[in-house]
């Protein structure tokens, strides 16, 4: 079984679509192995997107990630890596197709709901950045 990291993002959080959206998580059989909200601090966030950080985008980025608690979850199932990014749709949600969580509840590409892992490595990467081993409940 494979496992992945998702952020319900402020956007979700505000728009109150939690629900909706882990009730498709759940109707796609995954397996909730971890779940908490958090606020995410400039340095979380700093190492979470590292990859862009020196991109002149990047203060908008923090400063949207950080504008309210989010929910950080791991799920768990087969091939979940690339069926969470097919159930989530293109990151730009204007791109998205209905049907797709980004699609039905994005609206733009830094508002697109949930982050999710893009590749395995990736997947338990971010889990270990977001939970310590005993908040893991695989089973």
């Amino acid at each position: 079984m494979q496992k992945t990291f998702v952020i319900f993002k402020p956007d979700c959080m505000e728009q109150r679509h939690v629900g909706n959206v882990l009730a498709r998580f759940e109707k796609e059989g995954f397996t909730i192995i971890g779940c908490k909200m958090v606020r995410l601090s400039a340095e979380k966030l700093r190492e979470h997107y590292a990859h862009v950080a020196s991109k002149p985008f990047y203060p908008e980025i923090e400063q949207f990630m950080s504008s309210r608690p989010v929910i950080v979850m791991a799920l768990q199932g087969d091939n979940i890596v690339q069926k969470v990014r097919d159930l989530l749709g293109p990151t730009d949600s204007r791109k998205a197709a209905k049907g797709t969580i980004r699609g039905d509840f994005g609206t733009e590409m830094m508002k697109n709901v949930v982050h999710a892992s893009d590749s395995d490595e990736n997947a338990k990467a971010e889990l270990a950045r977001f939970f310590r081993p005993e908040e893991l409940y695989a089973l």
